[in-house]
């Protein structure tokens, strides 16, 4: 027996072996045989890096237009591979194909088709807007616009165009800006929680959805100022590009919508004709015969026009950085909301983006600093550390100067004060300058629960900040003596650096949200221009009369550099060849936006009761 037990456990163990082997190897193959299909993919499907005469650069911007792509380049590049849409697309994209069309002979008309467009903010959508002005100006050539229906976003930018096209049953709708929370007041009622709320000023409404069932009068007021002023700001650049139009017009137009759209046969193509919003209607194929006309027929298939696409177009046509030379002008993204550690993309990480900072500081080739804040805002400390970081690099004798996208607000305007120059959109939502903090008291869902918390101390304060029991009133004064710190912290960085005294702050402070043009009106912003502006105010305060602009970024080695290469023509035949597909999700984008944000800002919280935020939850629906 026991001269058989030996041969019995060897055979079983090293079956148990082998198996593993097995399936280690067949791992190991799959992967590399996934990775041979990309390069495959790569050299078969990839881009075509020459672009033909008579070619149509199309400008078909996906999802929303955002300063970043959020996530990683591993996980967009995957994403792409397995079929997924990325419903994004990069403002420098947009940007570095225009431009480079205006010069290409080889362009000969843009396509502004906008199907897959979901929008972007006001300022982003002027800084396109803008871009498609300078292309026409600076080469000549036409834009020409087409949707199947466009919405309020997409015809901001088509209105740009030389000629505009709608789908015979689509139309154009212009239903104006409104800004829109949900309220959780009754809900923490229901189940008993008590949120208590620690802030300094009137406006500061980015807490009042724990606290109202629906806006203060203060913040109705506030919001209605600056959305009325971003409004009247689209009707007239619509009025401006568009011939036939003006700004009372389209306000009529849609005060009378119900009437015209009768008028019209109920036909939203047929109004949108009438009232000279656009110049026809095509189907998609009537449009590909237009452009092949205006442009030339593709030599492979005789039925589309002669293209590029917009990303394979930019990525030939951006300049890398490393070959970018020694005088360079060095772009940071801060995007997305302000928490702590080391974060991906599309957020702002306290010591990711310092880091990046300090990157640029020490970088010889780059002599000046932009940079291009998106941002609600978020958490006061890592704020602070990035604030620190760019005070350190204009010490460093690198000028700094800060472009604001759409929101830079409360965290967003923090981290911009400290700065040579701060340029801001007219539209761009900016102020909000003010501290708040949370302390949720769940004491009374304990006891509906029949749960009970209870223990011995050694000081008042352990155990206090524990969410099971009621608040302590000795700890709410100690963390609204922190809140007004905080808020005397922020308004006198902010007076020091915009010279003025901390009192003149605080009147347009308080919390209050304004647009670009109203900031600069009570000093908060120095000039209105959008990205290039600030980049040539950068370079001219550097003494830079040859430069390049590039973007600081985090390093990508290996394997992630090598997916982040990719191009989207290679993802997408790696999704024809393989079959890959996912199905989209059902809830609507808006909806899980604005709950991923708030419940990624409660996520941030992590129990900090002497913890600042200084937090605008101002962007537009």
């Amino acid at each position: 027996m026991s001269s058989q037990s030996p041969g019995f456990l060897r055979r079983f163990f090293g079956g148990i072996w082998s198996a593993m082997n097995f399936t280690r190897k067949l791992v190991v193959n799959l992967v590399v045989l996934f990775l041979v299909l990309i390069l495959i993919a790569s050299l078969a499907g990839g881009d075509k890096n020459v672009v033909q005469e008579k070619t149509t650069l199309v400008l078909a911007p996906r999802g929303q237009i955002v300063e970043q792509f959020s996530g990683t380049p591993t996980d967009i590049a995957l994403a792409r591979a397995m079929g997924e849409e990325v419903p994004e697309t990069q403002l420098r994209d947009v940007l570095t194909a225009l431009d480079a069309a205006a010069t290409d002979d080889n362009i000969v008309q843009v396509l502004l088709k906008l199907d897959d467009f979901t929008g972007a903010g006001v300022a982003t959508l002027r800084e396109v807007g803008n871009a498609i002005d300078r292309f026409q100006e600076k080469s000549g050539k036409k834009v020409i616009a087409y949707g199947e229906f466009m919405d309020q976003a997409g015809y901001y930018l088509a209105a740009r165009a030389d000629e505009v096209y709608v789908h015979p049953d689509g139309g154009v709708l212009l239903e104006g800006l409104g800004r829109f929370r949900n309220y959780y007041r009754s809900a923490l009622d229901k189940i008993g929680v008590t949120m208590h709320v620690f802030r300094v000023g009137t406006f500061k409404s980015a807490v009042e959805p724990y606290l109202l069932d629906g806006p203060s009068d203060a913040a109705r007021e506030a919001d209605t100022y600056w959305l009325g002023d971003l409004w009247s700001v689209m009707l007239e650049d619509i009025a401006k590009a568009r011939p036939g139009q003006d700004a009372a017009k389209l306000r009529a137009m849609i005060d009378e919508l119900p009437q015209r759209l009768a008028g019209a046969n109920g036909s939203a193509a047929e109004l949108a004709i009438k009232e000279k919003m656009v110049d026809g209607t095509m189907t998609i194929d009537e449009l590909r015969e237009h452009l092949k006309k205006t442009g030339a027929p593709d030599d492979e298939r005789e039925d589309t026009f002669r293209q590029v696409a917009l990303l394979n177009y930019a990525k030939q046509k951006a300049t890398p950085r490393a070959l970018a030379g020694d005088q360079q002008v060095g772009i940071i993204v801060a995007q997305g909301e302000i928490t702590g550690g080391n974060q991906p993309q599309g957020v702002i990480g306290g010591r990711s983006t310092s880091e990046l900072v300090r990157k640029a500081r020490e970088d010889d080739n780059i002599k000046a600093i932009v940079l291009r804040v998106d941002s609600p805002g978020g958490s006061g400390f890592d704020s602070e550390l990035i604030r620190r970081e760019l005070e350190l690099a204009r010490k460093a004798g690198k000028p700094v100067v800060v472009s604001m996208g759409d929101v830079a607000a409360s965290g967003g305007y923090w981290i911009s004060m400290t700065s040579d120059a701060i340029y801001a959109d007219h539209t761009t939502i900016t102020g909000s300058i003010g501290i708040f903090g949370l302390f949720p008291d769940a004491s009374q869902t304990m006891d509906r629960l029949g749960l009970h918390t209870d223990g011995t101390t050694t000081t008042w304060l352990a155990g206090a900040i524990d969410p099971r029991r009621p608040l302590d009133p000795r700890l709410g004064e100690t963390i609204q003596t922190f809140i007004n710190h905080g808020y005397t912290d922020f308004i006198g960085k902010v007076a020091a650096n915009r010279g003025k005294t901390p009192e003149e702050i605080d009147t347009i402070a308080q919390g209050r949200v304004w647009s670009g043009a109203q900031a600069l009106e009570r000093g908060l912003v120095d000039q209105l221009g959008g990205l290039n502006e600030a980049i040539a105010a950068a370079a001219e305060k550097a003494k830079l009369s040859e430069y390049k602009a590039v973007y600081v970024e985090k390093e990508l080695e290996g394997f992630e550099a090598f997916l982040a290469g990719l191009s989207a023509s290679t993802a997408a035949f790696m999704h024809r060849q393989l079959g890959m597909s996912v199905l989209p999700g059902w809830v609507p984008h808006s909806v899980r936006e604005e709950l991923s944000n708030e419940l990624r800002f409660l996520e941030n919280w992590e129990r900090r009761p002497l913890a600042a935020y200084s937090h605008c939850f101002c962007e537009l629906n």
